[in-house]
């Protein structure tokens, strides 16, 4: 069984698990993969904000609490659908927890699995541009594993990254966060517009870095320029994991 983290942004589960079934060699009902997503947002305080120092708890432990909650449940792999709960201050301490209940359940790292479908897929490409949360953006979550695989990160001058990009995502008049449903047309406009920013800047490829982002910009390409959504990065990975007779060709 699949296991899904719900709740960070509980739109973000969702999303993984529709990518799951869309990306799922299907017939019918009956052929698609056991799945449970655990969606407690009341319990997972906000990671960019733990990470800025705004609140003092670590959001690490109550994800590990839904990830053990969902092995008993009978999940035997697991994704989080939040690039920021990647950042090693937080996916560190769900993983501790994680090893020290003797969890067997398998923990997929979305950030990894990303850089190495990137490597894979793109060898040509060395320039990648990053759209994220300030909070990953200030703690390098994709920046400094991009650079150990040998890439050159391209990330929005500060301003841009906080009066722009994290504005479209958590702004309580027009951001992701607030809107999703649909998205507005500013959250949208303003990350098309730094896409575009980052393509100056010489990015080859974009990493759509906070999940809400895609929701925004589901295009696989912008201005010729390919888009990378790590969720559906993990999906693949999780489908894969679980039955990879069932996973579609891309």
């Amino acid at each position: 069984m699949i296991g899904i983290v719900g709740g960070v942004g509980p739109y973000a589960g969702l999303d993984l698990a529709k990518n799951v079934f869309d990306n799922t060699i299907a017939e019918s009902d009956q052929d698609h993969l056991p799945l449970v997503m655990l969606s407690m947002p009341d319990t997972i305080l906000d990671r960019t904000e733990y990470l800025l120092g705004k609140v003092s708890n670590n959001p690490g432990e109550a994800i590990a609490k839904v990830i053990l909650r969902m092995e008993e449940i009978g999940a035997t792999v697991a994704g989080i659908p939040c690039n920021t709960a990647h950042a090693e201050k937080i996916f560190s301490l769900t993983t501790q927890i994680l090893n020290e209940n003797k969890s067997e359940i398998k923990l997929l790292n979305m950030v990894e699995e990303t850089i190495k479908m990137i490597k894979a897929g793109y060898p040509d490409i060395k320039k990648i541009g990053i759209l994220s949360t300030t909070g990953s953006c200030l703690f390098e979550i994709y920046s400094k594993p991009l650079k150990l695989a040998g890439f050159e990160p391209i990330v929005p001058p500060e301003q841009v990254q906080e009066e722009i990009v994290h504005a479209a995502i958590y702004d309580k008049t027009y951001g992701i966060k607030a809107i999703i449903n649909p998205v507005s047309e500013k959250a949208r406009e303003d990350l098309l517009d730094t896409i575009a920013l980052l393509q100056q800047c010489g990015a080859e490829l974009i990493i759509k870095g906070c999940t809400e982002i895609a929701l925004a910009i589901p295009e696989q390409f912008v201005n010729d320029m390919p888009t990378i959504d790590p969720s559906i990065v993990l999906a693949r990975k999780l489908i894969e994991n679980e039955n990879p007779s069932k996973l579609k060709l891309k």
